[in-house]
């Protein structure tokens, strides 16, 4: 009785295991580059930054006049009123660059929050994804080569970008 508890033992453990794992991977960058959300937020953002640089080269156009319009004047003033006012001239402008440089780093900024958030978005729904279809492990493949080589039949990145763009075409759209 022993040796065929044993036996049975060595059976259950080794078919234990012969559980075969399920693996794939995707690629991360065509993925997160194939989310709607993302293409969408690129489509606003690009807005917001055509609508900046209008706004900096028309700052940069009206200092420009101004700086034209002291030099035609500079002639008929005298000297210490010439500096005084040219002063002046370069302070609006030197005020009007650190505006500007502040308003381009929270664009930046801005942009960069809104990637990381969909890159967490995409990162979560994968985890989910793998959860729900079965699979042990899905890994990345990047450029920083985390896959090196993968089977054609393993790669479910096309799959992954077609369920997450249905999830997002299901999802209530934000205003």
């Amino acid at each position: 009785m022993k040796k065929v508890t044993l036996v049975l033992f060595f059976i259950l453990a080794i078919t234990s295991c012969q559980e075969e794992q399920k693996i794939a991977f995707v690629d991360n960058t065509k993925v997160v580059n194939e989310y709607q959300k993302k293409k969408d937020f690129e489509e606003k953002f690009k807005a917001k930054i055509e609508t900046f640089n209008k706004k900096a080269d028309s700052l940069q156009q009206a200092i420009q006049v101004e700086a034209q319009l002291f030099q035609s004047r500079a002639a008929k003033m005298g000297q210490s009123k010439a500096e005084e006012e040219y002063q002046a001239l370069l302070q609006k402008k030197q005020m009007q660059d650190y505006q500007l440089n502040n308003e381009e780093k929270q664009l930046q900024a801005e942009g960069q929050k809104e990637i990381d958030t969909l890159v967490k978005q995409v990162k979560t729904f994968i985890k989910d994804y793998g959860k729900s279809k079965g699979f042990t492990f899905i890994l990345g493949a990047n450029e920083a080569g985390s896959v090196l080589y993968g089977s054609e039949n393993k790669d479910i990145t096309e799959e992954v970008i077609k369920a997450l763009n249905q999830e997002t075409e299901s999802e209530p759209v934000e205003k």
